[in-house]
């Protein structure tokens, strides 16, 4: 699904760019992509979606075994 219909950025885009670490914070994504720069109608949605894929990856990295 779109979220930022500005510049054409989708949900699974975002959570691909927190899961590689690119992103964590709304500012980050900004400059990733250019996602909540031009109307802003799409940060709060996006700040969900960012604080969602970090509580996933949160997760997976308690599950894995340590090294």
């Amino acid at each position: 699904m779109y979220v930022c219909i500005c510049k054409k950025v989708t949900d699974s885009q975002i959570r691909h760019a927190v899961l590689d670490g690119r992103v964590s914070h709304l500012r980050h994504l900004r400059q990733e992509c250019g996602a909540c720069s031009d109307c802003g109608l799409c940060s709060r949605e996006a700040g969900k979606i960012i604080q969602e894929a970090l509580k996933e990856t949160a997760l997976l990295d308690a599950c894995l075994p340590a090294a």
